[in-house]
């Protein structure tokens, strides 16, 4: 494991940011996530930021007080993308955290207001130029309850235990939080239609995924060790899949997903790094007795900290709620503890044939279940394909989701001993 504990993530640290200080912040001094941001308003260029609180330091205003950094890593801050930094490896993102952490900790100073940004007048973009993103299939409870739905007999595949299933997205249609997500069109078919039409989506979903960012880069042709895969991985970021089930359910015969899932992916402008999970790493979750081992290339050591302790949860406003005022309704929570394969796993599969990943690609865990009726991380698992509507607070009624709904996903890492720490917000909002 490439990350470990030291003195940036003891729990008394304070910084001279107040709002960093408050309790149930996302963004303590001990957690430091990296994004890119402009002025609201203005013409300055993207620029990479650190949250703080409520605030975004603007490296490039606290540049002057980096001076001592190594020249690459003060290069790769200058840059309106993240790429140039996750490259650098963990070695470099250790140096870099020690030195943020310095600069934002509570010396009795106040003085140093220059060097930040509201958040409320910032815009996020998304953070890396994605070159590839991939989308994987990792929670057994998702896979065997939408395998029920379609599939009674057989809600597996039988290579499921044997293989971290995934798809090739599409990183053209990854985009911020906030960015209105357009209802898409496709083909159709009901199972009463004599064949298929073309038509808006009727059955739009949500799914509650976490995105694993890469940092160093893969060689072409050679395959990544699972004991070194922690070495790839910059960091994690929440990840809304949009998903058409409609068009989904009459594409996928024989290839899989296509248009169902490549028009909009939205993930949080925040990415939190290795170097601030690392009080959260945990054993993944035992597999049952009667299941196959992983094939030796993805079979750990036991007592291997492989796994992030991370909650995730998802919530829904509808129009009329939100002209209401009445608060969002939580529709599931999980933890990426339940999935069936952890991210060490995800990438060293995907590397196991020589694919070289690179610095930014992006690999979406999957629709992230538990074994619970409230940890259900999808309107199709929620509702059985429609069969069982979700009531929310105002009355309404949800199948899928309607045109003026905002979905929003949230994170957060918690450990006794240490402070809590959050991934921000991923929303978008349907419109037609």
């Amino acid at each position: 494991m490439s990350t470990r504990l030291d003195e940036s993530h003891d729990s008394t640290l304070r910084s001279w940011v107040r709002s960093a200080n408050l309790p149930g912040t996302d963004f303590p001094i001990q957690n430091l996530p990296f994004g890119v941001f402009t002025r609201r308003a203005t013409s300055q260029p993207r620029r990479i930021g650190v949250a703080i609180g409520d605030q975004i330091l603007d490296v490039t205003l606290a540049g002057a007080n980096l001076r001592d950094l190594p020249v690459e890593l003060r290069a790769a801050l200058s840059l309106p993308a993240l790429n140039e930094l996750m490259a650098l490896g963990h070695d470099a993102m250790r140096t870099l955290r020690k030195a943020l952490v310095e600069l934002l900790r509570d010396r009795g100073r106040t003085d140093r207001a220059e060097w930040l940004v509201p958040m409320a007048a910032a815009d996020m973009h998304v953070p890396a130029t994605i070159g590839d993103y991939t989308d994987f299939f990792a929670s057994i409870h998702h896979a065997t309850r939408v395998g029920r739905l379609f599939r009674p007999d057989q809600p597996l595949a039988p290579n499921y235990k044997y293989v971290p299933v995934a798809y090739h997205g599409r990183s053209s249609s990854i985009v911020p939080s906030g960015t209105a997500i357009r209802r898409p069109s496709g083909q159709t078919r009901s199972p009463d239609d004599t064949g298929p039409s073309y038509r808006p989506s009727r059955s739009l979903d949500y799914e509650l995924e976490a995105g694993i960012l890469i940092g160093r880069r893969g060689e072409p042709g050679r395959p990544i060790d699972l004991r070194d895969a922690d070495d790839h991985v910059f960091g994690l970021c929440l990840l809304n899949d949009w998903s058409a089930r409609d068009i989904q359910a009459w594409e996928s015969a024989p290839l899989g997903p296509f248009l169902a899932k490549n028009f909009a992916t939205t993930i949080s402008p925040w990415i939190v790094t290795l170097e601030a999970l690392a009080p959260f790493r945990c054993e993944p979750a035992a597999r049952p007795p009667d299941d196959p081992e992983p094939l030796p290339y993805l079979r750990h050591r036991t007592g291997t900290r492989s796994q992030i302790d991370m909650q995730v949860g998802v919530w829904i406003t509808s129009e009329r709620m939100r002209h209401a005022g009445v608060p969002p309704m939580r529709l599931g929570r999980s933890s990426l503890r339940d999935l069936y394969w952890d991210i060490d796993q995800l990438v060293t599969h995907h590397a196991s044939n020589g694919c070289n990943l690179r610095p930014g690609d992006l690999l979406g865990t999957g629709t992230i279940s538990g074994g619970g009726d409230e940890s259900q991380g999808c309107l199709l698992e929620l509702t059985a394909n429609g069969r069982r509507p979700v009531e929310l607070p105002n009355g309404e009624t949800r199948q899928f989701l309607a045109d003026g709904d905002e979905v929003t996903l949230r994170g957060q890492c918690a450990r006794k001993g240490f402070a809590s720490i959050g991934f921000g917000e991923c929303r978008g909002t349907v419109t037609s």
